[in-house]
């Protein structure tokens, strides 16, 4: 799980046990420019500092036919010239001013963002409204980032088994859905993306009315909102684009990836089940699944570590985790990797009667408790971070969830009871919803 989305979970939870506290979590103020733009402020006065971020609500599942990792290639592109910029120029100027700035991509949202003093704010604002509309790009810039980005996908992926495997088993699960493309996008793709795609994809989803505007720090929104309208809100509104996503059909059948590697020293296992999210599927059972994945695998307290590893020593580690906050389709991971001479089998067969007892017999009202108070302590210094409110809001907004979702998560969870664990339990872990991946050493010859 990517670093702002454990943020995310764990500064929402913070406030879980105490009662005054709750449906109060950022306390963010928010208003829409004219143009359809939103802006969101979260004020944090602790240093005079502002984290200073933008929000497309386009990534790597609004790609096209052969357009994997055009949404990554752009993102890496938006920090060539524009008509007023050179290449390069952007970050400089930030660097110069003491600031530090990049971006990211994900499924279903692409952001940039700059941390940098206050009274720096503006300046960031309007280089960042720049590039929203005014990129300029030719084959002298897009050639070697095609290169840096071809470069980046062979030692993320192409020199690391675990995550080829990562890449079959999202193929696997999601047997239509474009979640089963990576966001870095296919090599064969990478190399044949051009200019002409690239900014017609720019052109399509980089809009005020398809962004969202979120400052975070030493400031507040009467200070915010004249330079929102001075720079975004001068930009014209584009027409909406209708997201068009291929759906998941009913899976009927469990299935299994194996991957065999000469590099594999640690052979590993695990089982992705297809779940709910709010925006998908019964998301009656998504703030029960975000409790049951604590109790699981919240660390070395957890059902599985404490049973794998500690208790039958069949694991040297072993867990699970949940992903309940995307657009489309989400996932429960279940994880182990064997410990000595266990062999895959006996592992797989571990892991599986842990998950049979679940489904049979349930959860505790005790470990119910216990995976709320882990979620509170995690949660203690997350919540003190100047750009953690601004990633959470952000990633929920671009992902189509509300404030609301965000502001009355400590409620949600709070109000998880047992028994709607148990059912959620019962009603997700279905294999023939299910995918099996296993990573091997390569056979001796």
């Amino acid at each position: 799980m990517p670093l702002f989305q454990k943020i995310f979970f764990a500064v929402l939870l913070v406030l879980t046990s105490v009662p005054e506290a709750q449906a109060a979590v950022f306390n963010p103020t928010t208003f829409t420019l004219k143009n359809g733009m939103q802006v969101v402020i979260v004020e944090n006065h602790r240093v005079p500092v502002v984290t200073h971020m933008v929000w497309y609500r386009v990534g790597s599942a609004d790609e096209g036919p052969g357009e994997t990792g055009i949404a990554h290639f752009l993102e890496h592109l938006m920090f060539k010239g524009t008509k007023k910029r050179k290449p390069g120029e952007f970050s400089q100027i930030v660097a110069r001013n003491g600031g530090q700035e990049n971006a990211f991509t994900s499924t279903d949202y692409t952001a940039y963002f700059q941390t940098i003093a206050t009274d720096r704010l503006e300046m960031v604002m309007e280089m960042e409204a720049d590039r929203m509309t005014n990129l300029v790009i030719t084959d002298k810039e897009v050639e070697p980032e095609r290169l840096v980005i071809l470069e980046e996908r062979r030692s993320r992926v192409d020199n690391n088994p675990g995550a080829i495997l990562g890449e079959h088993i999202n193929g696997a699960l999601f047997l239509n859905h474009p979640y089963r493309n990576p966001v870095i996008g296919w090599e064969h793709d990478i190399k044949a993306l051009d200019i002409k795609r690239i900014m017609a994809f720019y052109k399509r989803w980089y809009a005020p009315n398809n962004a969202i505007l979120v400052v975070a720090g030493a400031i507040t929104a009467e200070q915010v909102r004249p330079l929102a309208k001075k720079y975004y809100g001068r930009i014209p509104a584009q027409p909406p684009v209708v997201r068009n996503r291929a759906k998941e059909p009913p899976q009927k059948a469990a299935r299994r990836v194996v991957l065999r590697d000469k590099r594999v020293r640690q052979p590993s296992w695990r089982r992705s089940f297809l779940a709910p999210t709010l925006q998908w599927g019964d998301k009656t059972h998504v703030y029960p699944l975000e409790v049951l994945s604590n109790i699981l695998g919240g660390g070395a307290s957890s059902r599985l570590y404490r049973r794998l590893v500690v208790e039958n020593k069949t694991a040297v580690s072993s867990g699970a985790y949940y992903r309940g906050d995307d657009r489309g389709p989400g996932r429960f991971v279940f994880y182990a990797s064997p410990r000595g001479n266990v062999t895959m089998d006996a592992l797989e067969v571990a892991v599986v009667a842990e998950i049979t007892d679940i489904i049979k017999n349930g959860i505790t009202a005790e470990e119910v408790i216990r995976a709320k108070e882990r979620m509170v302590a995690e949660a203690v210094y997350a919540r003190d971070s100047l750009s953690g409110g601004a990633r959470a809001l952000g990633a929920a907004l671009a992902s189509g969830l509300s404030i609301d979702d965000v502001e009355s998560w400590p409620d949600n969870i709070a109000a998880v009871t047992p028994k709607q664990i148990n059912e959620a339990a019962k009603a997700l872990f279905d294999n023939n919803r299910s995918v099996t991946g296993l990573l091997l050493p390569a056979r001796e010859s």
